[in-house]
């Protein structure tokens, strides 16, 4: 069962009562898939899983540095469901709904039944319309929203539309249904991902190892073997993957699976998300603990989207102070060097 309601979540015995949680399913869309549901722990209260599906009313707080659109993307939004922000590449955000809800979501003002919904014909027309106009847009990314929620059908019409943009190379999806509804990734779904003369990747999200059920590891060999390029997405959370074991898991789970880490993002100034953020300072400790850990084919980029749309930082730790040919450089284990050129 498809769990989208307080009512529900109590018959699954993911809560034991619903107190409080109606009215934090008035402002946030509640959704879990059965996959996801099977990998929560009844018995552990802080369960890894649940903790970013499951609602709690922490999420009723509200903290003075938390925005509506905490990374600014109506800002660079020139038409309906495009984001520009960058000269060569667009957001395509054809759909805000998913198959999952994440509790700390940073686009989880316009997300779900009561967000933005789908493009309108109309509206696609004029997105795809922009992309067209625009020669120096070399690649396009569907985002919403989740986009491997629509049908194969609507996949591939997107897909021929965006074929026939010659200056547009690449096509990249951002999506969490391999890992929460791997059932969906079939050959048809597979198929619609492809265009002639373009490259397609698509960026799996998750956050913590036991993501990967055995259904969801078959999804993803499904995606690799048709074709189709993965790298890797995941949030740096409080309770679920902020200690340096969680996170090496994660990393080398994705590269078992032939995916290709790629980016690991602090946690957005969304609202009701406190409960989930930690210090950058604690995020680069973490990251810097990675290296040496783990091989260099599963170092993320640790990354900050500064708030009000002025784009992506690399935050990862400096291991590299000075000037004028003498430098201090740090390695992995915390120790100082001097390095000076002979």
């Amino acid at each position: 069962m498809h769990i989208k309601t307080t009512k529900a979540l109590v018959a699954a015995g993911l809560v034991a009562d619903a107190a409080g949680l109606d009215a934090v399913a008035a402002k946030y869309a509640i959704g879990i898939t059965p996959a996801i549901s099977a990998l929560i722990d009844r018995d552990d209260p802080t369960d890894p899983i649940a903790r970013q599906f499951v609602p709690t009313t922490a999420e009723l707080k509200t903290t003075a540095d938390e925005r509506v659109d905490p990374i600014g993307d109506l800002a660079h939004s020139p038409v309906e469901g495009i984001v520009h922000r960058y000269p060569d590449r667009v957001l395509l955000k054809a759909v805000h709904v998913c198959p999952v809800y994440c509790r700390f979501c940073f686009r989880r003002e316009m997300v779900g039944p009561q967000g933005l919904g789908t493009l309108t014909p109309s509206e696609l027309d004029a997105a795809i319309a922009y992309i067209a106009a625009h020669s120096e847009i070399w690649e396009v990314i569907l985002t919403g929203g989740d986009p491997l929620v629509l049908s194969p059908r609507r996949l591939r019409e997107i897909m021929v539309r965006l074929a026939d943009i010659a200056h547009v190379m690449i096509v990249r999806f951002h999506t969490r249904v391999p890992v929460v509804e791997p059932d969906r990734v079939d050959a048809a779904m597979i198929e619609a991902l492809k265009a002639s003369g373009k490259t397609t990747y698509l960026a799996v999200h998750a956050n913590h190892p036991r993501e990967f059920s055995d259904s969801a590891r078959a999804a993803v060999a499904r995606l690799v073997d048709g074709g189709v390029v993965l790298v890797s997405q995941s949030v740096l959370l409080k309770g679920v993957n902020d200690d340096v074991e969680t996170l090496a898991s994660l990393m080398k789970t994705f590269v078992e699976n032939r995916i290709k880490p790629y980016y690991l993002h602090h946690p957005d100034l969304a609202p009701g998300t406190s409960h989930f953020r930690m210090s950058i300072a604690e995020g680069q400790a973490l990251v810097r603990a990675l290296r040496g850990r783990i091989s260099g084919l599963a170092q993320p980029t640790y990354i900050l989207d500064i708030p009000g749309g002025h784009g992506k930082a690399d935050i990862g730790a400096s291991t590299i102070t000075g000037g004028d040919g003498c430098f201090t450089v740090r390695d992995w284990q915390g120790i100082e060097h001097s390095y000076a050129p002979d």
